[in-house]
């Protein structure tokens, strides 16, 4: 990691006392911005939305112009945008409950979220399980991606790539998937595929035991 060496310099107080206030004010700000630079902090206070539970390779999280490397215990925030590494996995968890499980060369921005009332997250690349416990509380959640949109309701979905197309399968729980093409609602054991972001969602029908391994094996 490199650090930038920072030089501030502030004038002595004279005959100005009002002015000599408005500059420590001021040097103030400026060092508390340096120092979120070099240390990778957000400047500007966020909500925090999680933290990172567990993570193989690399990961990262970027926001307003900071870049940060992620590591186990890392808090991340509403909008981070969190990418991993090739051959790197993921795992968050979001709110009380709620885990996130990345796959390599994966890109997930959390848009909005609260532990309360659910959130927003995009999926612009990679794979991503989606996992809450049984008997959860419902939480409104979706998940955008340029496919279409995923409506939450259930506990555990995989949705990423997946038979050289866009697949979304439901292990447990009911997600909705919407395009312009059109609207699948899936149950446990269905998936769906889009194979284009304007290609209307497959019908539901049920993966073989062979591509659910290895939808899961990809994100864990």
């Amino acid at each position: 990691m490199r650090f930038q060496v920072l030089k501030l310099h502030v004038s002595k107080p004279q005959r100005y006392p009002g002015r000599f206030i408005a500059r420590r004010g001021l040097f103030g700000l400026m060092l508390g911005g340096a120092l979120a630079s070099v240390f990778g902090t957000p400047s500007i206070a966020a909500d925090a939305a999680g933290l990172v539970e567990d993570i193989k390779g690399e990961a990262f999280a970027d926001a307003s112009n900071q870049h940060r490397a992620l590591q186990k215990s890392s808090q991340v925030y509403v909008g981070d945008n969190v990418a991993t590494g090739a051959s790197s996995r993921l795992t968050m968890l979001l709110g009380e409950d709620t885990t996130i499980r990345l796959g390599e060369n994966a890109r997930l921005v959390i848009d909005q979220f609260l532990s309360t009332t659910g959130g927003e997250i995009s999926l612009p690349s990679g794979p991503m399980l989606f996992e809450r416990p049984n008997g959860s509380r419902p939480m409104p959640v979706q998940i955008k991606s340029s496919y279409g949109l995923i409506a939450v309701r259930g506990t555990t979905f995989f949705a990423g790539p997946s038979n050289d197309v866009f697949g979304v399968f439901v292990e447990h729980g009911t997600v909705v998937v919407s395009n312009a093409g059109g609207e699948v609602t899936l149950n446990a054991g269905e998936g769906t595929n889009l194979a284009t972001p304007d290609a209307r969602p497959t019908a539901p029908v049920a993966w073989g035991k062979e591509r659910i391994r290895k939808a899961l094996d990809s994100v864990k």
